[in-house]
C-alpha cells in the first residue's frame, strides 16, 4: 500500500518528467543536436569518472564486508611510516 508521500512524489516526478518531455519535443532540430552534444560530453566523463573510481569502492565494499581485509587494511596503516596523528585518524575512520 503506497503511503499519501509516496503518492505526491510519484505525482511530482511524473510532473517534472512530463514537463521536460514538453520542453525537449518544442525545441527546434538545432538546438537538440546541441543539448545531445552537451550530454555525450558529460555522460562520457561520468562514465570514465566511474570507471577510475570503481577499484576504490570495490576495495571499499571489501573493507566493510570482509574482516581479513579489514585486518589487513589496519596492519597495513599501521606498518606505514606515517605520523602517529595521521595513523590514529585513519583507525578511527575505519
Amino acid at each position: 500500500m503506497q503511503t499519501q508521500t509516496s503518492i505526491k512524489e510519484t505525482k511530482s516526478s511524473s510532473q517534472v518528467q512530463d514537463f521536460f518531455i514538453s520542453k525537449w519535443q518544442n525545441l527546434d532540430e538545432n538546438n537538440k543536436s546541441v543539448l545531445k552534444k552537451i550530454w555525450n560530453v558529460i555522460s562520457y566523463k561520468w562514465k570514465w569518472q566511474i570507471a577510475l573510481n570503481l577499484p576504490f569502492l570495490l576495495i571499499w565494499v571489501a573493507d566493510k564486508s570482509i574482516p581479513s581485509v579489514h585486518q589487513f587494511n589496519l596492519n597495513l596503516i599501521n606498518s606505514s611510516p606515517l605520523p602517529e596523528w595521521i595513523v590514529n585518524y585513519l583507525e578511527k575512520m575505519i
